[in-house]
């Protein structure tokens, strides 16, 4: 967590300066905010609001059984995994 902290530059640029200049009740508290909201990553944020746009812009022509799912627009997102129960159901 604390290197995600740097990579953001939330409390210094290195995990030491993260260490020296954040309390360990802000560092639990922007874990929360992390696990709440997702990554930190602001290049994973655009993409994800990117995709979300694109996919909303197809779907409004689209009846909802030809949706197509903003994951299909992420490239560097990794693939939901199905469980064999829903395979089985397809």
């Amino acid at each position: 967590m604390l290197y995600e902290l740097a990579l953001a530059g939330i409390g210094g640029n290195t995990i030491h300066q993260v260490k020296c200049n954040l309390t360990l009740l802000e560092i639990r508290q922007w874990a929360a905010y992390r696990s709440r909201r997702g990554s930190l990553n602001i290049g994973r944020r655009v993409e994800q609001a990117a995709a979300n746009i694109i996919a909303m812009n197809i779907n409004k022509g689209l009846k909802a059984e030809d949706w197509v799912e903003p994951i299909e627009f992420m490239p560097n997102e990794d693939d939901v995994i199905e469980s064999f129960e829903s395979q089985i159901l397809d």
